[in-house]
């Protein structure tokens, strides 16, 4: 079996990253690669693969609760009347990432987000999905950091004045919103 599998405790194969965390059995089992629509929703997960840059991830599901409840559950209409005072209350908080360029940045985004009309977000993203599957990888070798898609999506985000969405932010969205299926080929979530 290749190492990049690993049978969980109950006899399950799953990605080896997942390991022994039980959110990350959770979110790999429920979330990583299904398809994610909506622009609530996906400003969370653009928001949060933001702030994961430069850190694990296991570090943003464990603060995802205190995320939620520190940006207003990711509405962006509400996210976008956050003003100084508001920066300053997360900044104290320990219980987010406290990144004043990404909390800044989050902040302008939903600002962004806010002015789009319903929907335009979701078909945005989902725009720079892969027109057809690619197979699913045989180890995480095989995995790329970004993609052109991601390079696409990233430029266009950018144009529009979004920040912290590079290329390979916007891969780890693509995988996350399940726009590409990144599961290595022996998981039982591998399509």
């Amino acid at each position: 079996m290749s190492t990049d599998i690993r049978i969980g405790p109950d006899d399950v194969a799953r990605c080896a990253w997942v390991g022994e965390h039980d959110e990350y059995r959770r979110y790999h089992d429920e979330e990583w690669g299904v398809a994610l629509h909506g622009d609530r929703a996906l400003f969370e997960k653009l928001t949060l693969e933001g702030f994961q840059a430069g850190l694990s991830w296991i570090t943003i599901l464990r603060k995802r609760p205190r995320f939620r409840e520190a940006f207003a559950n990711f509405a962006p209409e509400l996210v976008a009347q956050f003003g100084d005072d508001d920066v300053a209350r997360l900044m104290a908080d320990a219980g987010i990432v406290r990144n004043r360029a990404k909390i800044s940045a989050t902040i302008s985004n939903a600002r962004i987000v806010a002015e789009m009309r319903f929907g335009e977000l979701d078909d945005l993203l989902w725009s720079f999905a892969p027109a057809l599957p690619r197979p699913h990888p045989r180890s995480f070798g095989e995995v790329p950091a970004k993609t052109d898609e991601s390079t696409a999506a990233s430029k266009a985000l950018l144009a529009r004045g979004f920040r912290f969405v590079g290329p390979t932010t916007m891969y780890a969205l693509m995988q996350s919103a399940g726009m590409v299926d990144d599961h290595v080929d022996g998981c039982w979530r591998a399509r």
